[in-house]
């Protein structure tokens, strides 16, 4: 079964969508936690961070360096920014396929809500 997220990367589902190139797409999260609230994933299908393989290696270190070119974009880096992945059930895991959350935009409580 397609996640919310493949369908997105498909277009089957709009996405307000600030970055995308061949491996990654980000995009505005629906529900925000902060002023700047984006989402990463790899357009490889990956449950989370704990089904990645040695395969991944590459395109996962490469995420991160996506990641802060996005902040840099978004102007949230020179002042900071958080990354998050949540993973499996405890770990607030909602959609699986793995994703980051950027957020930013204004001073972060030291605990999320």
């Amino acid at each position: 079964m397609s996640t919310i997220f493949k369908k997105i990367i498909d277009k089957e589902i709009p996405a307000n969508i600030v970055y995308e190139d061949e491996d990654f797409l980000a995009f505005h999260d629906i529900n925000p936690q902060a002023k700047v609230h984006v989402l990463v994933i790899p357009k490889k299908e990956i449950r989370n961070l704990d089904a990645a393989t040695e395969e991944d290696a590459l395109l996962l270190g490469r995420l991160q360096l996506v990641i802060a070119k996005i902040a840099r974009q978004l102007g949230i880096a020179e002042e900071g920014y958080r990354v998050i992945t949540n993973i499996n059930g405890n770990g607030g895991q909602e959609v699986f396929h793995i994703h980051y959350h950027i957020l930013g935009g204004e001073k972060l409580p030291v605990t999320l809500k």
